[in-house]
């Protein structure tokens, strides 16, 4: 794919769509970091609901140590694989409280060192709550960058930076979540909704179907 077919895509995207955000509802860096962490094998809507119970009782790391595992638990009990996602949350209070006195790390080396975080949470976070531009390569955005061949790539490293190499720098603070939702509501994983896709012209996907 060449630059010009890259720039009328995410051009359209933006104008689809002007003020992409992620669909995890957070108000701090810190409430961010908990629903990302939350999220892994879960629902947006189902963090969501987890977090709307949560959050008003503690949303700050002192806040969810006082809390204490068990209350964390209580809180958190409906969204997948809760104990382990309580454990982790709650090392990583602990980590923020006696690293960086409650505070969360605006780099990625930072954010890599609190237990649970990886690559991805720290692009989601550095992207979404600090404004950097990040790329963090989910399945959605592994995706349709393959099927696309906006970046195609056989891992999400290689993937990662392509996009990063290759999406026109004046969309890159935003490419993340048009391309999540995209692959949420439009590039499905079985039945792609071609039809409806606002990039269908553009997208090289050889086998695309007419489903609107």
């Amino acid at each position: 794919m060449n630059a010009d077919k890259r720039q009328q895509i995410f051009a359209r995207l933006q104008a689809h769509d002007p003020e992409p955000t992620t669909e995890l509802n957070w108000s701090t860096p810190f409430e961010l970091l908990a629903a990302v962490l939350l999220s892994a094998q879960a629902t947006d809507v189902g963090v969501n609901k987890a977090t709307a119970r949560l959050f008003p009782v503690a949303n700050t790391p002192q806040a969810i140590i006082d809390l204490g595992i068990d209350g964390l638990k209580a809180h958190i009990k409906t969204i997948g694989l809760y104990n382990t996602k309580a454990e982790n949350l709650m090392k990583t209070c602990h980590r923020l409280v006696s690293t960086f006195d409650g505070e969360i790390p605006r780099t990625r080396e930072g954010l890599e060192s609190l237990p649970g975080v990886g690559r991805k949470t720290a692009n989601v976070v550095l992207n979404t709550a600090f404004g950097e531009l990040t790329m963090a390569v989910d399945t959605h955005i592994f995706r349709v960058s393959n099927r696309t061949r906006i970046a195609p790539g056989k891992n999400v490293a290689e993937v990662e930076d392509k996009l990063m190499r290759h999406v026109p720098r004046g969309y890159l603070k935003d490419a993340h979540h048009w391309l999540i939702l995209h692959g949420r509501y439009t590039c499905l994983a079985r039945k792609p909704r071609c039809g409806s896709c606002v990039i269908e012209d553009l997208c090289e996907y050889p086998d695309k179907v007419d489903i609107g």
